[in-house]
């Protein structure tokens, strides 16, 4: 059983502890030194080396001060990490819902920032399921996401099975995307090198060569473009089908 007292300093969100605004903890500060500063630093470094090359260390020698120093700020590294999601969370163009525009058109703007979003920082996808997510960047696309999926006609009671269905595809497809791209950097090589690569050597292995075989129509008719080119164009075909499934159930009565 956890005891009382753990259970009041568990950490909850930097968001809901009353330290996301907070810009120092009184006495002398360190100059040239703030939270927006930091947290830019850190979005920087998250991309260039991973969540796994990330410390407090790192980052204050990249700031060039102490690490103490970085700590006038904030309190544990997961608070930075919280306010860095929700950062580039902030990249997103979001539509307005309240615009005469139409909910597919919203929708799609909203599936091509979030995917972009993800393949740029393929480090977001891990903390979006390890924090509340209850930053201002995220809250106002989370608000834009339902306002556009209102407007499809959908009851109620399926709007949430319509986000999940569209934004965890896209969370899905961003996420190995980006996994994607980041281990082509550590090659060397273009992604269509790699891609090729990596297709040859499957075809080496018994079990993956049959498998490959077997798909050969599929991957002929997709088409012999560059990666990126078959990565867009069976994205837009993916989303084109959730879609076309909205507005399918829309006509159903239950």
């Amino acid at each position: 059983m956890v005891r009382s007292a753990e259970r009041r300093t568990a950490r909850t969100s930097v968001w809901l502890e009353g330290k996301a605004r907070r810009r120092g903890r009184g006495g002398r500060q360190p100059s040239g030194l703030d939270r927006d500063r930091i947290t830019e630093v850190t979005v920087r470094l998250l991309d260039t080396e991973g969540l796994a090359g990330f410390s407090m260390r790192r980052l204050a020698a990249e700031l060039n001060v102490t690490a103490m120093s970085v700590y006038w700020y904030v309190d544990t590294k997961d608070d930075l990490l919280e306010l860095a999601l929700d950062a580039v969370m902030g990249e997103l163009e979001l539509p307005d819902p309240e615009a005469d525009e139409d909910w597919r058109d919203q929708l799609r703007t909203l599936a091509h920032g979030y995917r972009a979003v993800l393949i740029r920082h393929p480090w977001l996808s891990p903390l979006a399921g390890r924090f509340l997510n209850l930053g201002p960047n995220y809250l106002a696309f989370a608000r834009c996401v339902q306002q556009v999926i209102r407007k499809t006609g959908l009851p109620v009671h399926r709007l949430m099975g319509a986000i999940a269905a569209v934004f965890q595809f896209v969370y899905g497809y961003g996420t190995l995307e980006g996994h994607f791209y980041t281990q082509v950097t550590g090659t060397g090589m273009t992604p269509d090198e790699y891609y090729r690569a990596a297709m040859s050597e499957a075809t080496e292995h018994p079990d993956a060569a049959e498998i490959i075989q077997g798909s050969t129509d599929i991957m002929t008719a997709r088409g012999g473009d560059t990666v990126g080119e078959m990565m867009d164009r069976d994205f837009e075909f993916a989303l084109d089908l959730l879609v076309a499934g909205i507005e399918t159930m829309v006509t159903r009565a239950d």
